[in-house]
């Protein structure tokens, strides 16, 4: 099939120079994505993308295999809140799961909010939530068309009904309740310049921490901490498990934060009038310190201060001087301390990963002594429910081949003895007929890389298997074992290999790690990535005809520098609201936070740098015998995170490139959704067209075969 590219305006005379260097920007105007001509082209896109999937003659069928594999019921961990517990249920298909609460364990379990009747289409999702000390008030924020920006509302759980107010101009916040119920703190940015829903792209700044009483108009909260200084801040906040003590974590990027307190003690009247005098905790960004419990005026706090690796320490908050600090539970030299949290008054619930797969141990609160390690397959603890007032936790595992196994365990006994509470099942999916291998790789460097490798038995290593290489690399995230039923359409029907590959930038191996392939390091997490490819390719599981790469976010940013640099290694990539203008991404949204990993353009040592592996700034005219690879964007009108401006600008640099050169024959494709985001909050039936579009572009791009 010829394609026929949408031939955009080219302003060549916009342009600037920085630090000595000319960057033209010859697509400025898609950046305004109000302007007819940016709709115009995003429309003309769409119609070239849709022919092109619409052709595949399996569409069909693997969109019928993907709906009938999804529609199975889809369970979270139950959660006690008060004198009851709520749990979130997806009978199948149901575009967002919907929040249950029963009275006990084995009652009868209710209906408590479904978010699918807050819209015709689905894309009404539950975003930031947190119930009420006593459990009587459930605070919960709405998110429409996947944007950022979330209302909170209130309900009563008694009764099932909302509170008069909303709160608006909600985004990047935690809700943390005062111990008498009465009201909430949480993030609220101000009145915004022109259209706040979800499409702008102007940067997000000055946060700043208010308190509302319940039952009150938004009117009437007031602001109780604000950093005039830094606009940038996001202000973290929660109340201690005592209730007295409220805890602030200022952080500018995606790690290090401050952290301050204020006892609520002291409060006059035991009543917020205004704004609240901090005292310092922590008041260097450098490190990151999470508050885990408290033992009256000592604080638990996870930190990778001199521990690379995590570790838990306690810092007394009338002497929070470094030395001072008390080690609780040691950094381990090879596990990375991923979470803490506390459970049954004196118990300490700790989540490592271990070679990229959980291990949960639990420790005594007061001395830190280890306890016990609760037993665990290869994969992963997805979901966690447990608090200090209560005995029970309880968590859910998965793994690639395992849809998911709920957890109960009493704390407050001398030992302690996990109990199945809910198993998950998957209709017409038989485990046994899969393998999963682990493989460790040498990088460029020398480096080896662990990669996850997913596919049937007997797989015949000829060369010619399809197979799905995904990676993210960044913002010390793990790409941990998870079930999915996507990748069982992709090994089951294209007799497929789903590979994982555990690149540097995550947080596999702690901090280290993360470094490795962050700030003047980001080269290291594209040569891991393409190493991936060629281990696959040497070792015969596939070969580059057979090979696509696929990654979301800075994992779009990883899997477009690829195909940049090594455009002959690949078959076809898919490219998800990638971070693809590395020049510019910190003016717009919240991308400014982004410089913690990737550096700040703006400083001459990290434009040099950054501007050597941009993906829109080094596209490059393919040789003779060597063409991009198949490649298909995807982006979303309502993602204000990675705003699809970065798509935009990159397609058409790339279709310009390729147009007219004779060696191009694969498709360079982009599709954007409306009245959707960055993912969270996606409804089912989006989900799965979206899969759907991936896996024909790939099959068709390819010329694969799909099995019955």
């Amino acid at each position: 099939m010829k394609l026929d590219y949408p031939v955009p305006r080219r302003d060549e005379t916009v342009k600037e120079t920085k630090f000595g260097v000319e960057i033209p920007n010859p697509y400025c105007w898609m950046e305004d994505p109000d302007a007819e001509e940016t709709k115009a082209f995003v429309d003309a896109q769409n119609a070239v993308t849709e022919k092109f999937l619409e052709q595949c003659p399996v569409r069909s069928k693997i969109k019928e295999r993907l709906t009938n594999l999804w529609n199975y019921p889809k369970f979270s961990c139950p959660a006690k809140h008060g004198d009851k517990y709520f749990f979130y249920k997806n009978s199948g298909l149901q575009n967002q799961s919907v929040l249950y609460v029963q009275d006990s364990l084995d009652g009868q379990p209710r209906e408590f909010l479904d978010p699918n009747t807050l819209s015709d289409d689905g894309k009404v999702a539950l975003s930031v939530k947190k119930f009420s000390e006593d459990g009587k008030t459930f605070a919960y924020g709405i998110s429409k068309s996947g944007s950022d920006w979330s209302s909170i509302q209130f309900k009563d759980v008694e009764t099932g009904k909302d509170y008069p107010e909303v709160l608006e101009k909600v985004k990047f916040t935690s809700i943390a309740w005062t111990h008498d119920n009465k009201g909430v703190f949480y993030g609220r940015y101000p009145d915004q310049e022109g259209r706040v829903d979800g499409t702008e792209t102007s940067a997000d700044s000055q946060q700043k921490l208010y308190y509302h009483r319940l039952n009150t108009p938004q009117s009437e909260d007031i602001m109780v901490v604000v950093f005039p200084e830094e606009p940038k801040y996001l202000i973290g906040a929660e109340v201690s498990d005592c209730g007295r003590w409220l805890i602030i974590t200022p952080k500018k990027g995606c790690q290090d934060n401050l952290m301050y307190y204020y006892d609520l003690h002291t409060l006059p009247d035991g009543k917020i009038s205004g704004q609240l005098k901090l005292s310092p905790i922590i008041e260097k960004l450098e490190c990151d310190y999470d508050y885990i419990t408290n033992i009256g005026e000592d604080l638990i706090i996870r930190t990778n201060k001199n521990a690379p690796n995590y570790q838990l320490i306690k810092i007394n908050l009338k002497k929070p001087a470094p030395e001072n600090w008390q080690i609780v539970v040691a950094e381990n030299d090879h596990d990375v301390l991923d979470w803490a949290t506390c459970a049954a008054d004196n118990k300490l619930v700790l989540c490592y990963v271990q070679d990229v797969k959980s291990v949960l141990k639990v420790h005594d609160l007061q001395t830190g002594k280890f306890l016990q390690q609760l037993p665990l397959d290869m994969g992963t603890i997805t979901g966690f429910s447990g608090e200090k007032k209560y005995a029970e936790v309880f968590y859910q595992f998965t793994s690639f081949l395992t849809p998911g196994i709920i957890y109960v365990c009493d704390l407050s006994q001398p030992e302690f003895k996990p109990k199945v509470f809910r198993q998950i099942e998957v209709k017409n999916f038989d485990p046994s007929q899969y393998v999963i291998e682990q493989k460790f790789y040498p990088s460029k460097d020398g480096t080896k890389v662990p990669m996850f490798l997913v596919h049937q038995k007997g797989l015949k290593k000829d060369g010619k298997n399809p197979t799905l290489l995904y990676g993210y690399g960044g913002f010390n995230i793990n790409l941990q074992p998870s079930f999915s039923v996507s990748r069982l359409i992709f090994i089951q029907n294209l007799n497929g290999v789903y590979a994982i590959a555990n690149i540097r930038g995550g947080g596999e191996y702690g901090e280290k790690w993360q470094n490795g392939g962050r700030l003047l390091n980001k080269q290291n997490t594209f040569d891991d990535f393409i190493a991936a490819g060629e281990y696959l390719i040497r070792e015969n599981y596939t070969s580059t005809p057979y090979l696509s790469i696929q990654g979301g976010s800075n994992g779009g940013l990883l899997v477009a520098a690829c195909i940049n640099q090594r455009p002959d290694l690949f078959g076809a990539a898919i490219i998800q609201c990638g971070v693809l203008d590395m020049l510019h991404f910190h003016k717009f949204t919240i991308g400014y936070a982004w410089t913690s990993d990737y550096g700040d353009p703006d400083e001459e040592k990290f434009f040099h740098y950054i501007r050597q592996y941009s993906p829109l700034h080094n596209v490059k005219l393919p040789g003779e015998n060597v063409q991009y690879p198949a490649t298909l964007l995807l982006t979303a009108d309502h993602d204000d995170r990675v705003v699809p401006l970065h798509s935009l600008k990159f397609v058409a640099t790339l279709q310009e490139t390729v147009r007219n050169h004779p060696a191009q024959k694969n498709p360079v494709l982009i599709k954007i959704e409306t009245k959707a985001g960055h993912g969270a909050g996606k409804p089912t039936a989006q989900v799965i067209e979206e899969v759907t579009d991936i896996f024909c572009f790939i099959i068709e791009s390819l010329k694969l075969k799909v099995q019955d």
